[in-house]
C-alpha cells in the first residue's frame, strides 16, 4: 500500500480507500495492442501531418466538406491535443472529446456511446481525440488511449469511404506515429509551405515513413499539400526532391484568411474556392502510396538562399577556457606517485 501524508489521503484512508494506490495500479497496467490487421469495410485511412499552424485543420476542415459534398461519407478525426480540428466545421465551436468524455463517463459508471463523442455536418462526420492539461500527462499516450477506445466503439467495422487523421508533424513520440509504425493508415500526406521550418517537419515525417518501411511496414506517402502558397517555390523543390507529387497548392490569399478566421467554409464545390479542393480531393483519391526520400540537413538548407538560412556560417568551436576562469583548468591530478623502493 502507498503512504500517503496529504490531508486529503488521509481523508480517503479513513474511508478505507487509499485513492493513490488506485491511480498506481491503474497506471502499470499497459494499454491493450492497437489493431493491426486489415479493416473489414473497403476505407481509405489517411493520416495528413504538418507542423503546428501550417494549416491542417483549416485543409482537412475544406477537404472533408467538399468529400461530403461529392457524395462521399467522411470521417474526420482530430488527433491533436489542441483539440481544434474540427472547430472550423462547426462554426468555431469545440466539441467534447473522447478523452474527457471517457473519463466522466468512467467517474460516473457509464459506458461512452458514439453519440457522445462523434458529431455531424453536411455529411461530414467528425471527433476529436483530444489529450491531457498541460504538464499533466503524455500526449502520445492520450493518442493511444483514444484510439483503443474507438476500436470499443467499432472502428474498424464502421462504414466509411474515407477516415481522416489529423496529427501533429512530430512523429518522434510513439502516439503520435502510431498510424505509421502500426499500419493503420494506407497513406500520408504532409502539409508544408514555403518556408524552412514547415519543410523540416514533412521530412521528419518522411523519415519516418522511410524508417517503418525497412522494418516491414506498408505506409507510403501520398503526397504534400502546400498551404499559404506564395509562389517562392521551396515547397514544390522539396516535394521534387523528395520524390512525391504536390497534390494541390491553397495561395496565400487575403479572402481565404479572412473566411478562415471568421470559420467560414470556403471548400463547397460550387463556391469561388471549391475546384481547389475539388481538385486535392481527387489527387488525394488517387494518389498511391510512394516510398519517400528524406534530405539531410544540409539539403533542406540549400532548398532556401544562404541568406535566409544562415547556412553559409561557420561553426566555430568552443574552448575549455571559454567556458570557465582559465586559473581553475589546470587541476589537482588524481595520478597515484609511488616512492622509489
Amino acid at each position: 500500500m502507498i503512504e500517503d501524508q496529504s490531508i486529503e489521503g488521509r481523508e480517503e484512508a479513513r474511508d478505507g480507500v487509499d485513492i493513490f494506490a488506485l491511480l498506481s495500479d491503474e497506471a502499470s497496467v499497459e494499454p491493450d495492442p492497437v489493431h493491426t490487421g486489415e479493416v473489414s469495410k473497403e476505407t481509405q485511412i489517411i493520416a495528413i501531418y504538418g507542423k503546428g499552424g501550417i494549416g491542417k485543420s483549416f485543409s482537412l476542415a475544406n477537404l472533408s466538406y467538399n468529400l461530403a459534398r461529392q457524395g462521399k461519407k467522411v470521417l474526420l478525426i482530430g488527433c491533436d491535443p489542441k483539440s481544434d480540428t474540427t472547430s472550423l466545421l462547426f462554426g468555431g465551436r469545440s466539441c467534447p472529446t473522447i478523452i474527457e468524455t471517457s473519463a466522466a463517463k468512467k467517474a460516473a459508471g457509464d459506458e461512452v456511446t458514439i453519440s457522445d463523442v462523434c458529431f455531424k455536418r453536411d455529411g461530414v462526420f467528425a471527433m476529436e481525440l483530444g489529450g491531457p492539461e498541460v504538464g499533466r500527462g503524455c500526449g502520445g499516450r492520450g493518442i493511444i488511449h483514444g484510439f483503443e477506445l474507438l476500436e470499443k466503439l467499432g472502428f474498424h467495422d464502421w462504414n466509411f469511404d474515407y477516415v481522416l487523421l489529423d496529427f501533429l508533424g512530430d512523429v518522434v513520440c510513439g502516439g503520435f506515429g502510431l498510424p505509421i509504425a502500426r499500419d493503420m493508415c494506407q497513406k500520408v500526406i504532409v502539409v508544408g509551405s514555403n518556408d524552412l521550418q514547415s519543410l523540416y517537419v514533412a521530412n521528419n515525417v518522411c523519415s519516418a515513413v522511410e524508417y517503418f518501411r525497412k522494418l516491414g511496414g506498408n505506409v507510403g506517402v501520398a503526397g504534400m499539400l502546400v498551404n499559404k502558397d506564395d509562389g517562392t517555390g521551396e515547397a514544390a523543390a522539396f516535394a521534387k526532391q523528395a520524390n512525391i507529387p504536390i497534390l494541390s497548392s491553397i495561395p496565400q490569399h487575403e479572402d481565404i484568411r479572412r473566411k478562415s478566421a471568421k470559420y467560414e467554409i470556403v471548400g463547397d464545390p460550387d463556391g469561388e474556392w471549391g475546384p481547389m479542393f475539388s481538385e486535392l480531393a481527387q489527387n488525394m483519391m488517387a494518389a498511391p502510396p510512394r516510398q519517400p526520400s528524406p534530405l539531410s540537413q544540409d539539403e533542406l538548407l540549400n532548398l532556401f538562399s544562404d541568406d535566409d538560412t544562415g547556412a553559409n556560417y561557420v561553426l566555430e568551436p568552443a574552448l575549455p577556457e571559454d567556458m570557465c576562469d582559465p586559473s581553475i583548468l589546470t587541476l589537482t591530478s588524481l595520478e597515484v606517485v609511488y616512492d622509489e623502493v
